[in-house]
Parts: C-alpha cells; structure tokens; sequence
C-alpha cells in the first residue's frame, strides 16, 4: 500500500493516525493535514478541518471545514464549509456553504440556499432555488427540469372517495 500523511509539510507521527487496512478506513483528529492516497481505492476518511485529499475512486470522506479534494470517480463526500472538490464522475456530495464543486458528469448535490450552477460545455447559469430538485439535461444540450422535493412535507391522498393526511419520506 502506497500513501503519504503529512501535516504542515511533514510526516505526521503514526501516533496521531490509525489506518485499518481491512476495512480501509484512515481516521485522524488532526488539522492541516495532506493525504495522499491517490494509488489506492475504496478507502473511507474520518478527519478534521483544513485537510488535502488526493485518492483513487470509490471514496468516502467525513470531513469538518476547509477540505480539498482531488479524486476520481464514484466518491461521497459528507462535510462542513469552505470545501473545494475536483473530482470526475459519479459522486455525491453533502456539503456546508462557500463549496466550489469541479466535477465530471453524474453528480448529486444536496445544497442549501444561494448556490449556482455554472455549465460551461452550453455557457448556462442555473440559480438553484431552496426545496427543488434540479435535474440538468445531458451534455451539450441546454436547460433543466425542476420538481418540489416533498421529503417531509404533508399531502392530502384521495382513497376511494376518503381523504388521507399523509408525510412523504
């Protein structure tokens, strides 16, 4: 297995860090920190604030402010604010504010208010609007669709001529 973890430029103490090569999960209390596992894949990270990622595909970060990333493919992102990801295809992300997202194509994003998105292959802004599901059409093709996320909300459902209350999940 090939990585490097340094902290402030270097080697950070194997004390401050556990790696569990069974599971493949790296998990660190520490700051400012730069993981490099970019040869390796499917690993799951449980780290701090203010870290450098740079990993394979098929991995999983629980991150707290100010991470960046650079992965390719298939990764799920769970952070706080401040975050820049650069990653390719297929990846989730559940991000605070102030996140730059530079991705390739089949992403999710579970963001709050105030966010956009910039499609540079047709030069389209999207102003994403709170409780809407938006859903851009394919590469090279202008515009999207919206549909009201009803998670959680209340409606009222018509079963053989009765009413009934009931929550979306």
């Amino acid at each position: 297995m090939k990585y490097s973890i340094t902290q402030n430029g270097s080697p950070l103490d194997k004390s401050l860090y556990t790696i569990d090569e069974k599971t493949k999960t790296f998990s660190s209390k520490e700051n400012n920190l730069v993981l490099d596992f970019s040869s390796e894949s499917n690993w799951v990270f449980n780290t701090s604030f203010n870290c450098t990622f740079k990993t394979g595909y098929d991995c999983t970060f629980n991150t707290g402010s100010d991470c960046t990333f650079n992965t390719s493919s298939y990764c799920t992102f769970h952070t706080d604010f401040g975050c820049t990801f650069n990653t390719s295809s297929y990846c989730t992300f559940v991000a605070g504010s102030d996140c730059t997202f530079k991705t390739g194509s089949n992403c999710t994003f579970a963001t709050k208010s105030k966010c956009v998105v910039v499609r540079k292959d047709i030069y389209e802004v999207i102003e994403l609007k709170e409780g809407i599901k938006t859903t851009l059409n394919k590469y090279g093709i202008k515009g999207y669709t919206e549909e009201e996320n009803l998670k959680g909300k209340t409606v009222t459902v018509e079963v053989g001529g009765k009413k009934y209350e009931a929550i979306i999940k």
